[in-house]
C-alpha cells in the first residue's frame, strides 16, 4: 500500500508516557495527509513560478527542515512561527553579548515570553494544543515534541476587553482578529481592544498608523471604551484605557514572573528584547513591573519572527526513552544509544544539505526516584562517548540545586529520556560596538502620551527612528516612531541608538554613566 501514510509512535515520539506519545502520534497521523498534499502543491507551484530551489520549513524546536521531513513529521511544525521569534531574539543577544535575555514577542492576538541563556532559547519536550480554555495551562492536549519553551498569553493588539461579574477589567483571550479588528479600524468592531487603549493613551498616531495606510478613528475607540468599561466602572475613556492597559501589562508581567520562578531565575538580571508590532508599545512598562533595567528594540521588530527564520540552522532532534537508574548504569548501552541517535539526527539534517558541517548537542533527562517529572541536563560529547555515572550524577545535582536550591540526599537518581540534537553551525554574529559619544536627538513635534507609572499624560517628543544616527540619545517621555511599530519611552527611561540600529532603552541616568 505505497500510497498510505503511516505514523509510528516509535518514530514520531519515541519517549515514555503513553498518553502524550499516543496524542502526538494521532495528531501527526491526522494532519499528515493534509500537510503532505499542501507541501506537494507548494513545491509544484513554486517550481512553476520559476523558483526551482530547495524549500525548507521552520520547526517548533527552532531549526529548519526539508519538505520531506516536514511531510513525515508535520506535528513538529505546530509552534514554528513563534520559534522563529525566539531565534531572532537569540541572534540579537549574541550580537550584543548578552547571556541572560527575556524575549518578549507581542503581535495582534498573543504575547509570548521566552528565557534565553547563553544565546540559546530554553527548550522543552511537551507542548499543549487544542486547549479547552485558551491560554490556560493544563486544559489542552499534550504533544511530546522538541519545542522552544515559551509562555503564551492572550494579550495582543486585537485582544478584547470586558468587565466581569466582579467588576474587574478582563482582557482576552477573545480577539477582534484582523476582521473587523479593533473599534478604531472603523470596520464594524464595537468592543474595545488593546490597540484602542493604546490609541487613546497617545501611544499611536491616528493619522500615521502602518505608515499612513490605515486611518484610525479616535472617536470609535473612545466610544467603545466608554460603553464597555467606562459606564460600568464610572470612568472616562482615558481612565478606562489606562485600566485596560494596566491589566494587560500586569497579566504579561505575572506570566513572566511565574515562568522565571519555575525555572529558578531572577528577572532583574535579564535584558528584555522586544519585537512584534505591539511589543515596543508595552515593553518599557513591562520592564518597570519586572524590575528589568534594560530593553533592546531591534530593527525589523515588527517582522522579527520572519527574520528569525533566516537566522535558524538546519536541525533535527532525536529522542529515546530508555529507563536507567544510576545504580544500573550501563556505559556500553549508553554509547550504542547515543550512536544510534547521532545517525538519525544527522541523517535528517543531511537530507536538507548533504554537504553541511554538523554539530551535535547532547541532553539527558533525569529525576530522583519517585518524582513525576525530569529536568534537562546538558552533557558534553566526551560524556556521551565515554559515559561515567559519577559525572552524569554530578551534572544532574548541579542543575537540580540551581533550580530548587538543594539536592535530595540518600535518594537514587534515574535517567528517563536521552536526546541528540544535530544542527548546522551558524556564523557567529559580529559584536555590536559601543558608541562612546552620545548626541541628543532633535525633535520638531510632540503630543501628549499617558504615563501609567505617573498616572497622567505628559508631553512626549516624537522622534523618527530612521533619522537616528548611532549614539543619538533620547530622554523620555518620548515616542520613537517608524512604519511598523512605535517605541514608547516613559519619563523614567532614556534610549540610545546602537551602531546596528537597535534602540537601547535603560533607566534614566544609566546611559550616560551616572
Amino acid at each position: 500500500m505505497p500510497s498510505v501514510l503511516v505514523s509510528l509512535s516509535s518514530s514520531v515520539s519515541p519517549q515514555m508516557r503513553e498518553y502524550e506519545r499516543f496524542n502526538t502520534t494521532i495528531a501527526n497521523a491526522y494532519i499528515q495527509p493534509l500537510m503532505k498534499a499542501y507541501l506537494d502543491r507548494l513545491k509544484g507551484r513554486l517550481q512553476a513560478a520559476g523558483a526551482d530551489c530547495p524549500v525548507f520549513l521552520m520547526h517548533s524546536g527552532g531549526g529548519i527542515i526539508s519538505l520531506e521531513s516536514a511531510a513525515a513529521f508535520p506535528v513538529r511544525l505546530v509552534e514554528s512561527g513563534p520559534a522563529g521569534g525566539a531565534i531572532f531574539a537569540a541572534e540579537i543577544a549574541a550580537r550584543h553579548q548578552l547571556d541572560k535575555v527575556l524575549s518578549f514577542d507581542m503581535g495582534g492576538t498573543t504575547a509570548k515570553i521566552c528565557l534565553i541563556q547563553n544565546h540559546t532559547p530554553k527548550t522543552a519536550r511537551v507542548f499543549e494544543v487544542a486547549r479547552s480554555y485558551r491560554f490556560k495551562k493544563g486544559s489542552g492536549m499534550p504533544i511530546s515534541i522538541p519545542v522552544i519553551d515559551m509562555v503564551e498569553i492572550g494579550a495582543g493588539g486585537g485582544s478584547l476587553a470586558h468587565v466581569d461579574q466582579l467588576r474587574q477589567i478582563r482582557v482576552g483571550p477573545e480577539s477582534a482578529g484582523s476582521e473587523p479588528g479593533p473599534a478604531c479600524y472603523g470596520r464594524g468592531g464595537e468592543r474595545p481592544a488593546v490597540t484602542d487603549a493604546d490609541l487613546i493613551m497617545g501611544k499611536l498616531d491616528p493619522d500615521n498608523f502602518a505608515g499612513g495606510s490605515i486611518q484610525l478613528d479616535v472617536g470609535q475607540s473612545a466610544a467603545a471604551l466608554k460603553a464597555h468599561i467606562g459606564q460600568i466602572l464610572d470612568m472616562d475613556a482615558t481612565e478606562a484605557a489606562w485600566g485596560l492597559a494596566e491589566v494587560v501589562d500586569e497579566n504579561m508581567a505575572n506570566a513572566a514572573r511565574v515562568h522565571a520562578i519555575e525555572n529558578g531565575e531572577d528577572l532583574s538580571e535579564y535584558t528584555m528584547i522586544a519585537f512584534g508590532g505591539a511589543a515596543p508599545l508595552h515593553a518599557a512598562r513591562l520592564c518597570e513591573k519586572l524590575g528589568i533595567a534594560r530593553c533592546l528594540v531591534p530593527p525589523g521588530a515588527g517582522v522579527g519572527s520572519a527574520i528569525g527564520f533566516l537566522c535558524a540552522p538546519f536541525s533535527f532532534e532525536a529522542n529515546r526513552s530508555v529507563f536507567m537508574p544510576m545504580r544500573a548504569f550501563d556505559a556500553e548501552q549508553i554509547k550504542a544509544l547515543f550512536a544510534e541517535m547521532e545517525a538519525e539526527a544527522a541523517g535528517f539534517v543531511r537530507s536538507c544539505d548533504g554537504k553541511a558541517d554538523i554539530a551535535l548537542e547532547y541532553k539527558i533527562y533525569m529525576r530522583y526516584a519517585g518524582q513525576g517529572w525530569e529536568i534537562a541536563v546538558p552533557i558534553s560529547a566526551a560524556d556521551a562517548r565515554q559515559p561515567e555515572a559519577a559525572r552524569f550524577l554530578a551534572r544532574f545535582e548541579e542543575d537540580y540545586k540551581r533550580l530548587f536550591g538543594r539536592t535530595v540526599q540518600g535518594m537514587d537518581a534515574e535517567i528517563t529520556v536521552w536526546s541528540v540534537n544535530a544542527f548546522t553551525p551558524t556564523a557567529r554574529p559580529q559584536a555590536v560596538q559601543d558608541v562612546a559619544a552620545k548626541t541628543p536627538a532633535q525633535s520638531q513635534q510632540s503630543r501628549p502620551c499617558f504615563d501609567p507609572a505617573l498616572g497622567q499624560a505628559m508631553p512626549a517628543q516624537i522622534i523618527v527612528r530612521g533619522g537616528l544616527a548611532a549614539g543619538s540619545l533620547v530622554d523620555g517621555p518620548a515616542l520613537i516612531v517608524e512604519d511598523e511599530t512605535t517605541i514608547v519611552l516613559p519619563a523614567s527611561r532614556q534610549a540610545a541608538a546602537a551602531s546596528d540600529g537597535t534602540i537601547d532603552i535603560r533607566v534614566k541616568g544609566q546611559m550616560d554613566g551616572n
